[in-house]
């Protein structure tokens, strides 16, 4: 089932060109679906469109099977979300805060230490949020958003100014409300190599415009195959012929010997059979062409 469908989404700012162009994308039920485009590129308007917190000019939004407009009071009822910073009182308590929330989502007040722990915040006591680090204010932002049991979390920039411990902990905390409460979770972001760690599917958005989106396994599949080996000789020439010779798929790019996908008892043998032929070999590198070396080369010009 598909938690949300955007399908040719536009929208342009007074008289600017499009921010977004005829933009579609699809995030399934129970994934965590990454959004990634550099600054600008269209993403939290994409999440504000979703969340009806822009007014949708062109196109169709669908959540949980349903048309947004004509529903919107029933989904806002059932997702979560934390747009940039999360809009906290410095001089309340976590539990202080929740209570505030509480009363808007008219949830149960026993909602608040169940939220409070699930998000690791269980132990603040009446140390005032204006004192927490950056990481607690973003997972006390999230526990708002979780205090009436959404389905569907969105999220953008969660990470952001995070330090590495606070990035793990971030990571962890979103997969377990994704594998242990069972929330469908999007989730915009700029670093890769988490995203890489912690999402099921991907989408990438660059001037407007959807350039790639696919489940993380189909990313794997791309990557196996796109995968070469650079042998650095002081003979390419003849190491290429070499490998011509054997019917192997070689080529020089940039005074390197480039060979397209080897398993390692394959790359042992034309290392020995380089040596026994005479030409030396100074290096072996393997390159895989992984989430960011796709986004590197979707987005580049």
């Amino acid at each position: 089932m598909t938690t949300i469908q955007v399908s040719n989404v536009s929208h342009q700012f007074a008289n600017r060109e499009y921010v977004l162009n005829d933009i579609s994308l699809s995030v399934k039920e129970g994934s965590i679906y990454g959004f990634l485009g550099p600054n600008g590129a269209g993403k939290t308007t994409t999440l504000r469109l979703i969340l009806g917190l822009l007014k949708k000019q062109k196109g169709e939004i669908e959540i949980f099977g349903k048309p947004f407009e004509a529903n919107r009071l029933d989904i806002l009822a059932r997702l979560g979300s934390l747009i940039e910073s999360p809009s906290l009182y410095g001089h309340l308590s976590a539990t202080e805060n929740l209570k505030v929330w509480q009363r808007v989502y008219q949830s149960p007040e026993s909602r608040i230490p169940e939220v409070l722990q699930l998000v690791g915040l269980g132990h603040t006591g009446s140390k005032k949020a204006g004192q927490f680090s950056l990481g607690m204010k973003q997972r006390l932002g999230i526990a708002v958003a979780l205090l009436h049991s959404p389905s569907l979390l969105i999220l953008d920039e969660p990470t952001n100014g995070l330090d590495p411990s606070g990035i793990v902990e971030m990571r962890e905390l979103l997969r377990t409300l994704n594998q242990n409460e069972g929330i469908t979770i999007i989730i915009s972001s700029h670093l890769l190599a988490e995203i890489e760690k912690l999402v099921t599917d991907v989408g990438i958005i660059h001037k407007g415009k959807m350039l790639f989106e696919s489940s993380l396994a189909d990313l794997m599949k791309r990557q196996q195959q796109a995968s070469v080996i650079y042998f650095d000789t002081d003979n390419n020439t003849g190491a290429l012929q070499l490998l011509q010779e054997r019917n192997m798929a070689a080529r020089i790019v940039k005074d390197r010997l480039e060979v397209d996908n080897l398993a390692k008892p394959g790359i042992a043998q034309i290392n020995r059979a380089l040596v026994e032929h005479s030409i030396e070999v100074y290096g072996i590198q393997t390159y895989a062409n992984d989430l960011e070396s796709i986004f590197m080369n979707l987005t580049s010009n």
